[in-house]
């Protein structure tokens, strides 16, 4: 099995006519990978993915084709089951990626609060004045980002630019299949308290037809907070990686790789807030990851 890239977190193996997506354990913080895994939480991410495309099919089309390692063909299923890849594994449509990552924002926090503070602007987009860090935005945003290489940081892009990188129709076609998403998820997720702040997309092209890719509306990709605690004015607990980077900030340690190990304390704490999540999204209880209730409603 031939591996053709790997990311932060996750690992692309070439399967012919398909790819196999397969997520780690790894976790980032800072652009570093961090030596020390937080268990499960690629199977977390893999299957909160499938959950997202199983129900998001009606607004666009997706890479999944199969999630189940025993439903994969020969010889992927053999090796798949000797690597561990049951539950965190995605046999997927080849697609032409775009070069831009599509975020969205629905409440002002992160960078964009940094950049707003600035200029009353988020990539471009006048915001009303007055608004405090944490406020829900009027409605939601399209905030893109150029796609970083491994190490490198996300730039921040106006709608000019993004244009200029993927023409009119195809930059309008991606920003409205982001809004549309983002604000299925976010009413989705506040049914169930959450509150989705941002989140980030990313589209391809496979057969002529615009697709999304790679994971969708996860705690590693999206800003989750609980609406229970949700407080305007100031910054909001959320479900990722929040744990692991204010552990990291009490260090003497450069943000450089390589980056240090995570105490058990930590790890168990990062896990936790990723199997909150996901119970409360899915309605599953972790590690219940036989995700026969989430099979896609189109076969492809």
């Amino acid at each position: 099995m031939n591996s053709i890239a790997s990311g932060k977190v996750r690992e692309l193996f070439d399967a012919g006519e398909n790819l196999v997506l397969v997520a780690s354990d790894r976790i980032s913080a800072f652009d570093v990978v961090l030596p020390t895994p937080i268990p499960d939480k690629g199977k977390i991410l893999s299957t909160l993915s499938v959950f997202w495309f199983a129900r998001t099919s009606h607004i666009i089309d997706n890479h999944l084709l199969l999630h189940r390692v025993n439903d994969f063909p020969e010889p992927l299923r053999e090796y798949g089951l000797e690597h561990d890849w049951d539950g965190r594994a995605m046999l997927c449509r080849k697609a032409q990626v775009l070069p831009v990552e599509c975020v969205v924002r629905g409440y002002l926090s992160g960078s964009g609060w940094t950049q707003y503070q600035q200029s009353g602007e988020v990539c471009g987009v006048k915001l009303p004045a007055g608004l405090r860090e944490s406020d829900k935005l009027p409605t939601p945003i399209f905030t893109p980002t150029t796609k970083a290489q491994i190490g490198s940081h996300d730039e921040a892009i106006n709608w000019e630019q993004t244009v200029a990188i993927l023409g009119q129709q195809k930059a309008e076609a991606v920003r409205d299949a982001s809004i549309a998403l983002y604000e299925w998820v976010a009413q989705y997720a506040l049914e169930r308290s959450l509150i989705l702040a941002d989140t980030k997309f990313e589209f391809g092209e496979a057969d002529g037809d615009l697709i999304i890719v790679d994971e969708m509306a996860t705690p590693d990709s999206s800003r989750f907070w609980d609406a229970a605690q949700y407080e305007p004015g100031r910054g909001q607990a959320s479900f990722d990686k929040q744990f692991v980077r204010d552990y990291l900030q009490t260090l003497d340690w450069n943000k450089i790789a390589p980056g240090p190990q995570l105490p058990p304390d930590v790890v168990e704490k990062s896990r936790a807030k990723y199997v909150e999540a996901y119970d409360r999204l899915t309605g599953l209880n972790w590690p219940d990851h036989d995700v026969r209730s989430l099979r896609l409603e189109t076969q492809k």
